[in-house]
């Protein structure tokens, strides 16, 4: 069993060196199960501001398909993947929690869960957007996009962000179940549940010609710096 833990600053938000970090990991954690979770009270902030506003377009090239590479890792990893949402999983950091297999959330107060790319002016990169609709009903996934809202953990179980409410203990008692069973089974049944995630060509050269040369762009940097602004 491997135990993941995202940890940086910021509330683990996401980074270039974070998600790289993270991908090595998932990647040497071969056939075996993973505990992904946050370091201290959170779980991931979401993707890093601060960096994403300085970047450039081969900067932000590498910073969103590390981030596609990461998402396509643990959504197809073959082995079990449980996470324990111990804290805020806020943009990415929701989009990482929901390509686990089961996803238990602490249920404190002011923990919060939720995809808000649409409030801050962002477009989904196409791997990770194909995952979150994988992942959630197409009324749901509708309503948490435009909405753009934060969840607490009840909220989010009943959008099916999270699957279960509970403490760490429940999760790893999870991740100890699934991976008492055959692994070769457990991983046929879910390549057959979740196929590969794909993008059409057309997709892949929109994401390279529209998508990241608009979230490099002096404008998008300029709104995201302001987010950071209000933030502080």
């Amino acid at each position: 069993m491997h135990t993941i833990i995202l940890s940086g600053p910021g509330k683990n938000a996401l980074s270039t060196a974070l998600m790289a970090r993270t991908l090595d990991a998932v990647r040497a954690a071969k056939h075996e199960p993973i505990f992904l979770t946050g370091d201290g009270d959170a779980f991931s902030a979401g993707l890093n501001l601060k960096e994403l506003s300085n970047l450039d377009v081969a900067g932000m090239t590498t910073f969103l398909e590390t981030l596609e590479e990461l998402v396509k890792a643990l959504y197809e990893h073959p082995a079990p993947v449980v996470a324990w949402v111990n804290g805020h999983a806020i943009a990415g950091g929701c989009v990482l929690a929901l390509t686990a297999d089961v996803r238990v959330m602490t249920g404190k107060d002011g923990a919060r869960i939720g995809l808000n790319e649409v409030a801050l002016g962002l477009r989904f990169p196409p791997l990770t957007f194909a995952m979150a609709r994988a992942r959630l009903t197409a009324p749901a996934l509708e309503r948490v996009l435009l909405e753009s809202a934060l969840y607490e953990a009840d909220d989010a179980r009943a959008l099916g962000l999270v699957d279960v409410v509970g403490e760490e203990s429940l999760a790893r008692a999870t991740l100890s179940k699934l991976a008492s069973h055959p692994r070769d089974i457990y991983a046929a049944t879910k390549l057959l549940l979740r196929p590969r995630l794909e993008v059409a060509d057309a997709d892949l050269r929109r994401f390279r010609e529209d998508t990241i040369p608009y979230w490099a762009s002096p404008e998008r940097r300029a709104a995201l710096l302001s987010v950071l602004d209000r933030r502080r």
